[in-house]
């Protein structure tokens, strides 16, 4: 009978090591459905934004022509016109939808944005990139969104920080820019 003793003892040893790596492995299981649970969970609540996000920046944009514009320029004694040709990149088809819905709006806002310019004004880059910023605030005002106002060049910053009271050490951060109207491009520019 001393033979079989043994047997028991070896069966006990390899039972508890079974059992442990079983409740090791169940362990391990529970946490990762756990963590699972919990980022779905924030996935659902504060998640879905970025998720969203990401989808946005991902889909390719649409492009919308406008019709060219023929416009009187600002010039002293007025004989000076431009021919301007703008295509706006909106997020998607729906933005394309609201944005033609006010298009009769639009085009006069632009047409009068347009006539208050001078001809060296619209000469320069910079002339045409403010001119796009401006088209850009122009087409977002009738779908509800704001564009904040370029921010001032460093130079005249510089100055205008030296004014301010030093009370202001940090400005505020911008949330990001959620506009539909993501750029104004120029298709033609033409000035006579």
């Amino acid at each position: 009978m001393s033979e079989t003793a043994p047997a028991p003892a070896k069966n006990k040893k390899l039972l508890i090591i079974v059992a442990v790596v079983l409740l090791a492995v169940l362990s391990g299981v529970a946490a990762w459905v756990m963590l699972a649970q919990r980022s779905s969970l924030d996935d659902e609540e504060g998640g879905r934004s970025g998720r969203a996000a990401q989808a946005a920046a991902k889909a390719p944009p649409t492009f919308m022509p406008m019709e060219n514009m023929v416009v009187n320029l600002a010039d002293p004694g007025g004989d000076r016109f431009a021919q301007i040709g703008i295509t706006l990149e909106l997020a998607d088809a729906k933005a394309a939808e609201q944005v033609k819905t006010y298009m009769p709006s639009i085009r006069s806002s632009v047409l009068l944005l347009v006539s208050q310019r001078t001809t060296d004004e619209l000469l320069t880059r910079e002339g045409k990139e403010k001119l796009a910023q401006d088209v850009r605030r122009e087409v977002s005002r009738p779908l509800g969104y704001a564009i904040p106002k370029p921010r001032k060049r460093a130079a005249q910053r510089d100055l205008d920080d030296e004014e301010e009271d030093d009370d202001e050490d940090e400005r505020p951060r911008r949330r990001a820019d959620d506009n539909p109207v993501r750029q104004v491009l120029f298709s033609s520019f033409i000035i006579q």
